[in-house]
């Protein structure tokens, strides 16, 4: 595909625009928004970047983009994981950040009107003081936006029990490659209108339109909440143990987590907390927090989910008798991800989804396959509760970044496929991006793909919004 230069002359409209302090050129400023956390060997330089802090600026840029053939790339936080706000052409990377204000908590209707640039832990913690509850929860909650959560579809822990963003937006505004606005969804919570655009959008990682607002639905808090931790001396035993959880207690818990020790002692270490308990003797470990109506109630479906754990083997289960202890279970699980990135540059983080009853299956082949990969360490964390499984593939050796990229690309198709085959898919919650279109395309056949090309064709007919992303433009 090829795209116009951004000009002086394109740089003086932006500022008109924007205004000055808002576009950015300094190749020192710009840097910042060449990559996200993948890591940087995904990086490409944006020519400019502007910041919006309303959508007439949008509407406005996505005219100038048209009629000048420039590529713009909408991006949140920069905290997602597949290089889905990369410009990958250059151009314009048109950033959220500015458009940050919760708009709206409406306790009648139980939903939150947002701008994308919200962090999802404001939201959270916003709606917690009107005694509601936001429970679309990835685990970037401290840093990532909303408006991105949305695009990109962010799963995350309590997915087992209460689904993906796409069960919480209700509504969503969005401005068109075009530059034509679309009101989708609202307040409501049915909608029979013809086909859904508003779930077109959620998931679309900005190749569609750029979100400006979106509607999403809150829920009563849960009721009383136990975390538990259990260890295993057997890598298999933990993976089989947390659908004996689930076959006991006949509940679903909150969030059902899984951790190899690789992942722990690398993150305990780095972040200078103590040492997990068992972890001496653990190969893995399950991390999840059951809900009760009352203590009585909490106390026997701990009780039962232990005994379950400690029937498939498990070496103890530990309660966190406190909030503080809580928390430190769950800052490891929740900063496991950007430890391991910053301390392995050469690192892909994973994302594949099988059924929860395959799961142990696939562990066990990925394991197999990775035989074949002496130069390469395989490990694992994730949601087993939803089946979504994060195989982390790390370079033992010194290769570059382009030697990096395409090496891991090769054998990270190979995982991702046999998730495939295996019933799932090869993403559930970082996306597509850059780093996978080449094996989405494997995976779902060529039909599908040409059929998500004729809809980005109708949203985008010059291809500018995003490109890159997902499937490549014919």
């Amino acid at each position: 595909m090829e795209y116009s230069k951004v000009t002086p002359a394109i740089v003086d409209e932006l500022k008109a625009i924007f205004g000055e302090r808002n576009v950015l050129t300094d190749p020192e400023k710009l840097e910042a928004y060449a990559s996200d956390e993948a890591g940087k060997q995904w990086l490409h330089m944006p020519e400019v970047v502007v910041k919006a802090e309303n959508e007439d600026q949008i509407v406005q840029l996505m005219k100038l983009a048209n009629r000048e053939h420039v590529p713009v790339t909408p991006r949140g936080a920069g905290s997602g994981l597949a290089g889905s706000c990369v410009p990958v052409y250059g151009g314009i990377v048109l950033s959220m950040e500015k458009m940050n204000r919760i708009l709206e908590i409406d306790e009648v209707n139980m939903v939150a009107v947002c701008e994308p640039g919200v962090v999802t832990n404001d939201l959270c913690k916003a709606v917690a003081d009107k005694g509601l509850f936001y429970a679309g929860y990835p685990m970037s909650v401290e840093e990532s936006y909303i408006g991105a959560n949305v695009v990109t579809n962010a799963g995350g822990a309590k997915v087992v029990k209460y689904g993906s963003t796409r069960s919480h937006v209700l509504g969503i505004e969005c401005i068109s490659a075009t530059g034509e606005k679309l009101v989708l969804g609202g307040k409501r919570r049915k909608e029979t209108s013809g086909y859904s655009l508003l779930q077109l959008m959620v998931g679309s990682e900005g190749t569609l339109a750029v979100v400006t607002k979106v509607i999403i639905n809150l829920t009563v808090p849960p009721n009383m909440t136990v975390d538990l931790l259990v260890p295993f001396a057997n890598f298999d035993d933990a993976v089989k143990a947390s659908s004996n959880v689930i076959r006991t207690t006949k509940v679903y818990p909150i969030t059902m987590e899984f951790m190899d020790i690789f992942s722990v002692k690398t993150t305990v270490e780095h972040l200078k907390l103590p040492a997990f308990p068992a972890q001496d003797q653990a190969a893995a470990y399950l991390l999840f927090t059951l809900e009760g109506k009352n203590q009585d109630e909490l106390d026997e479906l701990a009780e039962k989910a232990g005994t379950a754990c400690l029937d498939m083997g498990a070496l103890d289960v530990f309660v966190a008798s406190t909030k503080t202890e809580s928390d430190k279970l769950w800052t490891v699980r929740q900063q496991m991800p950007s430890v391991v990135l910053e301390k392995f540059p050469h690192m892909l983080a994973g994302d594949v989804v099988v059924p929860r009853s395959e799961v142990a299956e696939f562990i066990v082949k990925a394991r197999d396959i990775m035989t074949k990969y002496p130069d390469l360490q395989l490990f694992f964390f994730g949601h087993i509760g939803d089946g979504n499984i994060h195989p982390n593939i790390l370079d033992k050796e010194s290769r570059s970044n382009q030697a990096w990229i395409e090496y891991s690309e090769k054998v990270y198709g190979e995982l991702c496929m046999l998730g495939a085959q295996m019933g799932g898919t090869v993403s559930g919650e970082h996306g597509i991006g850059l780093g996978k279109k080449h094996v989405l395309s494997q995976a779902l056949g060529e039909y599908p793909i040409a059929l998500m090309r004729g809809i980005k064709e109708v949203f985008d007919p010059n291809g500018i919004l995003n490109p890159g992303k997902i499937f490549d433009l014919k």
